[in-house]
């Protein structure tokens, strides 16, 4: 690949980057840490959608999916529907985001770049693209994602903006769209697709789970519609009344994005451990760790101290102290904290409608208190860091504290342990022999002709409790 600057053309200079590099990047390219990545955030990524596969929200897309054809058609994770290519990236997005522990990039613009990943998957299958091309395209979407997240504050904005834009790029490269192309399909999706960030303020709702799906199909339509000719603002970034101004920012100044010795961005991604909000990541380990020296029976007073990122997202309002919502406990604090103590573990299980409004939680959430440490704050995004202080019935203090959890990208979980989670969360709907399937596929998928043996390896049977 040659160095990719800036080109001149009738685009913003932030389109036509973003599009040069899109159209520019191959699977010869990538270095093997990133396709080893790939490989790994696609195990991730389709546990999380087979352990949500009978999720309220993922099978009012998939009947919605499942009204209309498709041309070329596209098939619905987990069956042998199909659809069209919007359509089954929205439907499977929905499936990915559910359970709330797919990847995460921390940054200015915090988010979770898997959710493109069935934009690709979908416009792949649709377009009987190979297993490299897959691969290309997937890093090709993280780069936008997570560039613009580095440098972009969402400043009240929902994620979905960096979404719609990274799998606008991904379904251009599946689609062979060249550089206009592609700019074109990058400015349809920022312009008609900035969402609110009131998606996850106050008591959540099952669109919390659903709205970077709705930013995927906007980026997969974008590229159809560039690709049968349709044109989009030239200046969508850096025009008057362009993002940019929007946000108040000035544009990124980017010298060159992943290739040629420069890291690609999808190896900084962190990893969860447990079905909720990345910020709750650090306080449910310590806390997992404390209860084997403190009973919670014992426990007077819990302390947590964190980033105010943290704080802000999942313990500042009224509702993350009583959660009556699956989508609203997965981003409190005090409700995870409490759920791990009482159980020694948070799974899907902890969000089951009974034990969101189990009474007995409640005494336990009122002794925990959640605060912001400056320090914290200053380290964050590099460093996720919480202390956890119990204070004991008999006057003892325990304190532990991390500034990487478990999960994170200094604190990768291993390829056991991407497994093992796979396994967990996809075992409610594979068997032993399914899940192997799933992951021989995603092994050998730099391989792979076509997508076939990856869909087909997730469709999941109702005639047994698995397949």
């Amino acid at each position: 690949m040659t160095p990719i600057a800036p080109p001149e053309g009738s685009m913003d200079a932030t389109t036509e980057f973003l599009s040069d590099y899109a159209c520019r990047l191959t699977y010869e390219d990538l270095s093997p840490e990133a396709v080893h990545q790939v490989k790994r955030t696609l195990i991730d990524t389709l546990g999380c959608g087979a352990g949500a596969f009978d999720s309220e929200p993922a099978s009012i897309a998939r009947r919605l999916a499942s009204r209309v054809q498709g041309d070329p058609p596209a098939r619905i994770l987990g069956t042998a529907q199909k659809t069209s290519t919007d359509l089954a990236a929205f439907a499977n997005t929905v499936l990915v985001r559910y359970l709330d522990c797919n990847d995460t990039y921390a940054a200015r613009g915090t988010g979770h770049p898997s959710d493109m990943i069935p934009a690709v998957l979908a416009v792949a299958d649709g377009h009987r693209a190979d297993g490299r091309a897959a691969i290309t395209a997937i890093v090709v979407a993280y780069e936008a994602f997570c560039r613009l997240a580095d440098t972009v504050p969402l400043k009240g904005w929902d994620q979905g903006m960096f979404v719609a834009i990274g799998a606008a790029c991904g379904a251009g490269k599946i689609l062979g769209l060249d550089r206009v192309e592609v700019g074109n399909a990058i400015s349809i999706a920022i312009t008609s697709g900035v969402p609110l960030g009131v998606t996850r303020i106050g008591e959540l709702s099952m669109w919390k789970g659903c709205a970077t799906a709705a930013a995927v199909r906007t980026g997969v339509f974008s590229a159809w519609l560039a690709a049968e000719g349709m044109t989009g603002p030239g200046a969508a970034f850096e025009g008057r009344d362009g993002l940019w101004q929007h946000l108040g920012v000035e544009a990124p100044k980017w010298a060159r994005f992943g290739g040629r010795g420069e890291p690609f961005r999808i190896t900084g991604t962190s990893f969860k451990a447990y079905p909720s909000v990345i910020h709750t990541q650090g306080p449910i380990g310590l806390v997992l760790q404390l209860r084997q020296q403190v009973a919670p029976d014992q426990i007077e007073s819990v302390r947590v101290a964190t980033y105010g990122e943290a704080v802000r997202r999942t313990a500042a309002e009224a509702e993350k102290w009583d959660p009556a919502t699956r989508e609203t406990a997965d981003h409190s604090i005090p409700y995870l904290v409490a759920a791990a103590l009482a159980d020694g573990g948070v799974t899907p299980a902890t969000f089951a409608p009974t034990r969101i409004q189990d009474p007995a939680l409640r005494p336990l959430i009122k002794k925990l208190e959640v605060v912001e440490e400056p320090e914290f704050t200053r380290r964050y995004p590099a460093e996720s860091c919480t202390r956890i202080e119990v204070t004991t019935t008999d006057g003892r203090r325990v304190t532990t504290e991390t500034s990487h959890p478990k999960g994170h990208n200094r604190n990768p979980l291993t390829d056991g342990e991407v497994e093992e989670k796979f396994r967990g969360l996809a075992s409610g709907a594979l068997r032993a022999k399914g899940c192997d399937r799933v992951l021989a596929a995603v092994r050998d998928l730099d391989k792979a002709p076509t997508l076939d043996g990856l869909f087909e390896s997730l469709v999941i049977s109702r005639s047994a409790s698995g397949a």
